[in-house]
């Protein structure tokens, strides 16, 4: 059980032994006492431009419990917490159908391999194909515009996470993520994700990840079924007994149902068959592109390029009344992607490989909508969405995307005038309006963030970065309601929405924590199979 000092800080020349060094210094107890001592997170301060220091947590375990809870008290900048432990105890009810997991993002996946550990032998149904073909699917749409709608930037194995950065940051603070992050280190992540204070795995090593993942959940008696999507639901009385899908029915206990943001088909569905759900509020907007290098002059000034300093990224937000606008899934070195999972309609995201090396940073500039924009009906929500997309299509003339440069659209003028800033979108722009594009409050708050944010990082609103657009699938548009003391669906005893897709989720980190915990949930009421 550790003692964690926090705020030690080194310089950029400095390893993080003298990180650890100073962690004992501070502490203050004989070497002899210390039976391990290792850095925890490392996270870099550039507040001040010309000296930027790293900031560490350093933990410490010594011979004695006693002592470390004596010195946690005397010091606040000294805590003491147990390692975390994830320990179940299985129900008792047995199952009478199997354990169903719907999608096989990072809630489905998580969920999956819990139960899988614990003797459930799940049977997990992905409306998409293995992370192989997916990337096979991708591409081709990258390069020719042929969209798979059941294989594609949004569906397949991982979920939409897999063409992202693979950003691990989240809000929530919950011992689960500590699972989490050991898992997919375990499962092939880079190691340093255990330690950084903003981890991410990038899309080239998170494609392996989620495979290694996959085939433990195989080794331990559990069942993934590919381009099986997931129509229906057999309740009788109020209680699941098993589950429609595009290949036919399987008796069910519980299902699990990770379906991720994009399933707009099973919402429909859900609707249709009484299951309880609401309107959420989400956001929208379009990519913004600057060079990386002015990223980078805008954070680090003079050193700016500087190997010792990890790639320049931002996170930025102003509110207003009602409304905020804020960047999101910022991907340093990255590039935007054509993200369509429906024909006819338009969708942008980001992405960056582990090496952050593309000319290009980009983000989501976004801004909140909620039921003042669509109404309270759910589908209402789902539709705003959808004539943003196909209004997209329509400006792009097909696949391509709308695009203006950042001095025209602040200038109240349509059309994309090209300077330093090459779009990164495979399937090439076109010049359009934005403020015919997006509602007006949209654009009105997108106009004052960047106007804002020029002033909190020089070079954000540069006149020549590029906005692509449109960025509309930020988090799910509905909530799937479910009773928190048993993570149920009300009225569909042994449906268990949980994930991004459900509402409860914005982010691989706590869309895996929240498949994690609703799976603890139905370990802990059924047996495991024989």
């Amino acid at each position: 059980m550790p003692i964690y000092l926090s705020g030690i800080i080194t310089g950029l020349d400095q390893a993080e032994q003298e990180a650890i060094r100073l962690a004992k210094k501070r502490l203050g107890v004989p070497e002899s006492r210390i039976t391990a001592a290792y850095l925890v997170k490392q996270s870099l301060d550039a507040r001040h431009r010309d000296h930027p220091h790293f900031v560490s947590t350093v933990g410490i375990e010594l011979t004695s419990h006693e002592s470390e809870a004596a010195l946690a008290a005397s010091d606040p900048c000294i805590s003491y917490r147990e390692r975390f432990s994830l320990s179940l105890s299985p129900g008792k009810e047995k199952p009478e159908g199997r354990m169903v997991v719907a999608g096989f993002g990072p809630a489905g996946m998580f969920a999956a391999l819990l139960l899988a550990k614990y003797g459930y032998r799940p049977l997990v149904l992905e409306r998409g194909g293995p992370v192989e073909r997916r990337v096979q699917a991708v591409e081709e749409f990258w390069k020719t515009g042929r969209l798979s709608e059941n294989c594609n930037v949004q569906f397949g194995e991982g979920g939409a996470g897999t063409f992202s950065d693979g950003k691990l940051t989240t809000r929530i603070s919950d011992p689960y993520c500590e699972y989490v992050l050991a898992a997919l280190a375990e499962h092939g992540a880079p190691p340093d994700i255990l330690k950084r204070a903003k981890p991410h795995i990038g899309t080239d090593k998170l494609r392996g990840v989620v495979k290694n993942i996959r085939e433990e959940i195989l080794s331990l008696g559990g069942e993934v079924l590919f381009d099986t999507a997931l129509t229906g639901l057999c309740l009788r009385e109020g209680k699941l007994v098993g589950v429609k899908t595009s290949k036919g029915e399987i008796p069910a206990s519980a299902l699990l149902l990770a379906i991720g943001h994009s399933a707009r088909d099973t919402f429909f569905m859900l609707r249709d068959m009484g299951i309880s759900m609401e309107a959420k509020p989400f956001s929208v907007g379009a990519r913004i592109e600057q060079r990386q290098e002015v990223v980078e002059r805008g954070l680090y000034g003079r050193l700016a390029g500087d190997p010792r300093l990890p790639k320049g990224e931002y996170q930025l937000s102003y509110r207003e009344n009602d409304r905020g606008v804020y960047t999101f899934c910022m991907c340093p070195g990255g590039t935007v992607v054509p993200a369509a999972s429906e024909a006819g309609g338009v969708v942008t995201n980001g992405m960056s490989e582990y090496a952050r090396d593309r000319e290009n940073a980009n983000a989501a500039l976004v801004v909140s909508v909620g039921p003042q924009d669509f109404g309270s009906d759910p589908m209402e929500a789902v539709a705003f969405q959808r004539r943003l997309e196909q209004a997209a299509f329509a400006a792009g003339g097909g696949y391509k995307a709308p695009a203006t440069t950042v001095g025209r659209f602040l200038e109240g003028k349509p059309g994309i005038q090209l300077k330093s800033v090459r779009p990164s979108y495979a399937l090439g722009v076109t010049g359009a309006d934005f403020r015919q594009l997006l509602p007006e409050p949209v654009t009105d708050m997108m106009e004052k963030g960047l106007r804002r944010f020029e002033r909190k990082l020089h070079g954000f609103g540069s006149a020549d970065g590029v906005l692509t657009g449109v960025e509309t699938r930020t988090s799910s548009p509905v909530r799937i309601l479910r009773q928190e003391a048993t993570r149920m669906a009300p009225g569909a005893e042994g449906l268990y929405p949980c994930g991004e897709g459900a509402g409860y989720a914005g982010g691989i980190m706590s869309a895996a924590v929240d498949g994690l915990r609703t799976a603890a949930a139905v370990i802990e009421r059924f047996a495991p199979e024989d």
